[in-house]
Formats: structure tokens, C-alpha cells, sequence
């Protein structure tokens, strides 16, 4: 499996719910590795999701809204 050489770690620490009906679920991440290490940030994330998971991010600065679970 090839990884992106620009993508940084991060461990799920939280899962904030779920956003709409095709699997996206928001959850709290903590950084691994980086200049942003120990930055804990809100991602949207497509499939099954577990605590400890983790994720390869590209991209460290933007932050995912907080529209889920509410209408």
C-alpha cells in the first residue's frame, strides 16, 4: 500500500457522532507527528471508525465543521 509522503499520523481520541447518512462520522484527532504534534483537531471521516484508529492526514491547519447531528 503506498502513503503519502507529505501525510502526518493522528490517533482518534474522540468520535463526535455521526454527519448524514453515508457513513461520515466526525471525530477528535490527536497529531503523532510534525510540526503540529500533540494539536488536537475536528476531522469528517468517510467508513467505519474506531478510538485508537489512525488516520494519515495531508493536511494539519483546516478544521472540519461542527454541523453534525444537528438540525
Amino acid at each position: 500500500m503506498l502513503m503519502p509522503t507529505d501525510a502526518m499520523p493522528a490517533e482518534i481520541i474522540t468520535i463526535l457522532g455521526r454527519s448524514g447518512n453515508k457513513g461520515i462520522f466526525s471525530v477528535k484527532c490527536k497529531v503523532l507527528d510534525g510540526r503540529d504534534k500533540g494539536k488536537v483537531l475536528t476531522r469528517n471521516v468517510i467508513g467505519p471508525v474506531r478510538l485508537g484508529d489512525v488516520l494519515m492526514l495531508r493536511d494539519t491547519e483546516m478544521e472540519a465543521s461542527e454541523s453534525y447531528g444537528r438540525r
